[in-house]
């Protein structure tokens, strides 16, 4: 259940009173974990793994009525905003054209208070120093812009010219102190919310996408760890290669990492950024932990993936010198599509639990799933009926093909159409695998209009939404029943 799902009277699910009661609902429901989508900030297509910034918060999810208890703003100020957004849908663009206005005369009021506010801020900023500088440039100069890609800027901006960007920090302060409070204002809510849920007895699993998007301070402030050419464009892009369910492959367009000088730093960005999310989280969750093995490299300009090519990645070597930087983590590795034996070596020698996916289980396209089948599950994974990018379960049963659902219908045993969720659900919660984990929307039995994400598509991804009132006592107890069966509680 990502934070933008949750129910909210003001267009999207933020970080206040509902995000409690959804922890205070996984208590009654016997749950210990929370998996959420990456929590920064959304660009173009609305996604979680399109951000601005790899570190910086989302200020959507930045809860109003929370504001208004601080005195930061006035109710009047929000509730009679129109959110444009339909129930059980978020309206993103509503969102971009209203939020910041309401979340300026909050930021304008926090740098007019109190002297000890300002005084935490300071020490936030000191702290965040590393990225939160730059990020706040970045935005400033995105809007200076209106909204356009680095890659447009004029010369020295797009370039990061230092002389220049003295220039830009003195001419739009007021701006950059704004997007600065935006940051503190949000991690002060998460912060709240995080202990609020390690006290109950729930953490929190968080995720890093793999790759950084191209229209980001990341790969603006820092071109050197990419693989851009004189003109900071990419010289490839990431994908991945054509395969069953798809004969052009997916061509996801984000800029490739420049392996060989992050070894040169002993890879001191991943790991700073691995160590900062996993101060944010209790457990992170990385995806496409595949490409850290093997990354598939297409020539920047394709229309397909099909002319790409797969290249080595810096493996088990990245890893260990995270541990000795930083020690252990919590860590799961996202180790799904294209799996080889050196990708299966590099999960082993680094210890962290991989994922199996039931509804990838059935699939009679591919020979080689039966690793997601039950029965071969070893203790040391994590098991989901599908993730953000699959279908429901109901839906799923819709849209996959009739040889792939008569499979599951035997193999799980099957009947009763209306409780097939609950059904699946039951055969992950009875199998070995050491953590399960389940969309909120298979609770509800919903379908397909209520999946998450349909990857390579744009329109209706990341929108849905909880009603409010349906995390009831009933649905709780159900659950909890379930773990007390099969020894999760």
């Amino acid at each position: 259940m990502h934070l933008s799902s949750l129910p909210s009277p003001h267009g999207v699910g933020t970080m206040g009173q509902s995000a409690r009661e959804f922890v205070d609902f996984l208590v009654k429901a016997g749950q210990s974990y929370w998996q959420i989508l990456p929590v920064c900030p959304t660009s173009y297509g609305d996604s979680p793994y399109q951000s601005f910034s790899t570190f910086a918060g989302n200020p959507y999810f930045i809860d109003l009525d929370e504001l208004a208890k601080e005195g930061l703003i006035e109710k009047a100020e929000y509730e009679g905003i129109d959110w444009e957004s339909t129930p059980g849908r978020v309206n993103y663009g509503a969102l971009y054209n209203k939020r910041y206005q309401v979340l300026e005369k909050a930021a304008k009021r926090f740098l007019a208070g109190s002297a000890q506010k300002i005084q935490a801020f300071d020490g936030f900023c000191r702290e965040n120093a590393f990225w939160l500088d730059d990020y706040a440039l970045f935005m400033t100069l995105k809007g200076a812009n209106d909204g356009a890609s680095w890659l447009a800027w004029e010369g020295p901006l797009k370039y990061h010219d230092e002389k220049t960007l003295r220039d830009v920090e003195e001419r739009y302060a007021q701006k950059i102190a704004f997007w600065k409070v935006l940051q503190y204002l949000f991690f002060h809510q998460w912060n709240a919310l995080r202990t609020y849920a390690n006290e109950k007895g729930v953490d929190i699993i968080g995720d890093l996408p793999f790759y950084v998007a191209l229209d980001s301070v990341d790969v603006w402030a820092h071109p050197e760890l990419f693989q851009l050419d004189e003109e900071r464009q990419p010289i490839k892009v990431a994908g991945c290669p054509p395969d069953g369910f798809s004969a052009t492959g997916q061509l996801w367009g984000n800029p490739l990492f420049a392996w060989e000088e992050h070894s040169k730093t002993d890879y001191a960005w991943w790991i700073r950024r691995i160590g900062y999310l996993c101060k944010v989280y209790n457990v992170l969750r990385i995806d496409h932990f595949r490409g850290f093995d093997s990354y598939y490299a297409i020539p920047y300009g394709d229309t397909d993936a099909s002319g790409g090519c797969w290249r080595e990645g810096p493996g088990i070597k990245l890893f260990r010198a995270m541990e000795a930087a930083i020690g252990p983590q919590r860590i799961i590795a996202e180790d799904l599509g294209f799996m080889t034996q050196s990708v299966r070596d590099l999960l082993r020698e680094s210890g962290f639990p991989g994922m199996k996916v039931l509804e990838f289980a059935f699939d009679r396209r591919d020979d080689n799933n039966s690793d997601y089948l039950p029965y071969n599950y070893k203790p040391h994974c994590v098991a989901y009926v599908g993730t953000h990018d699959n279908d429901t379960i109901q839906g799923w049963f819709v849209s996959a093909g009739a040889e792939d659902t008569a499979y599951a219908k035997e193999y799980l045993r099957l009947e009763d159409a209306s409780n097939y969720h609950w059904d699946m659900m039951r055969a992950l919660w009875e199998s070995v695998a050491e953590l399960t984990i389940v969309q909120a929307q298979d609770l509800f039995g919903l379908g397909s209009e209520c999946r998450m994400n349909t990857p390579s598509t744009l329109g209706s991804n990341w929108t849905w939404r909880t009603l409010p009132g349906s995390l009831d006592e009933a649905l709780a107890e159900k659950m909890r029943h379930y773990m007390e069966l099969y020894g999760r509680i």
